[in-house]
C-alpha cells in the first residue's frame, strides 16, 4: 500500500495550526479524566488486530470508574512521526462510547512536540475538539535540558528551528525517568502539566497507565 508522505505531512501541518493553548475548562474542578492507548497483534505485519481502550478516573481518588475495550483492524503502517494515521481511527471508536464522559482526554503520545505541531493527542483533540494532552514515555522530537530528579520538576521542550516552546519534560517521582508533556488542544501547556502531576502516582499518570494496563490483561486472554 503506498501513501503519499508529502499529502500527510501538509494535513498535519494544517492541523498544527488549529491548535487552541486556552483553558476550556479549569483545571481545579476537573473530576473525570480518560486514558487512551492501543496495542496491536503483530508491530511487523499490515493489517494487522489492535485492541484500543479508554479508562475513565476520578481525579479525586484516582481510581478507574469505567473501562471501555474495543477490538479493531489497523491498515496503515508504522512510520514515524505519522503515528496518528495509524492510530486515530481506532481512538475514535472507544472516544464516544464511555457512560462517563471525561473532561480531559490523556493520549499515550505526542501533542505539539511533533515536527509539524500535530502528535497523535493533537489530531485526537483537534478532531474531536476535546481538551487532549500528550503524554508520551520517549523523546520524539524538539531540544532541552534535563530537569532535576525531583518530582514536579520539568524543563520546556523547543523547537530546535525556531525555538518556540513545544512542550515539557516532566519528573512525575522523584529518580525516575521523566515523560514528554504537551499540549493536544483547548489546554495551556501549565494546566496540562498541573493535571499530569495531579493524576501520577507513579512515573505514567494513571489514566493512560491504567489504559495500559487493561490491554495487556486483555491479551493474554486473547493469547497474542
Amino acid at each position: 500500500m503506498n501513501f503519499n508522505l508529502e499529502k500527510l505531512k501538509k494535513l498535519q501541518t494544517e492541523c498544527g495550526k488549529k491548535i487552541k493553548e486556552t483553558d476550556r475548562i479549569d483545571v481545579e474542578k476537573v473530576r473525570y479524566i480518560g486514558g487512551m492507548d492501543l496495542t496491536f497483534k503483530s508491530l511487523k505485519e499490515n493489517p494487522t488486530e489492535a485492541l484500543v481502550s479508554l479508562a475513565v478516573v476520578d481525579l479525586k481518588t484516582l481510581k478507574p470508574v469505567e473501562f471501555v475495550v474495543h477490538r479493531t483492524v489497523v491498515d496503515f503502517p508504522y512510520i514515524p512521526t505519522f503515528l496518528a494515521f495509524r492510530e486515530l481511527p481506532a481512538l475514535l471508536k472507544v472516544y464516544s462510547k464511555s457512560k462517563i464522559q471525561p473532561e480531559v482526554f490523556f493520549i499515550d503520545g505526542q501533542g505539539k512536540i511533533h515536527p509539524r505541531k500535530c502528535g497523535i493527542a493533537t489530531h485526537f483533540g483537534v478532531k474531536t475538539d476535546t481538551v487532549a494532552v500528550g503524554v508520551a514515555k520517549s523523546h520524539l522530537y524538539g531540544v532541552y535540558k534535563e530537569p532535576c530528579q525531583q518530582r514536579g520538576c520539568y524543563s520546556l521542550v523547543k523547537d530546535p528551528k525556531t525555538g518556540e516552546i513545544l512542550g515539557a519534560v516532566l519528573r512525575t517521582r522523584n529518580n525516575v525517568k521523566p515523560i514528554f508533556v504537551s499540549v493536544g488542544n483547548n489546554i495551556t501547556l501549565p494546566s496540562a502539566l498541573k493535571l499530569v502531576l495531579k493524576s501520577s502516582k507513579y512515573r505514567i499518570p494513571e489514566p493512560t497507565r491504567l489504559a495500559h494496563y487493561i490491554l495487556q490483561k486483555k491479551r493474554k486472554e486473547l493469547g497474542w
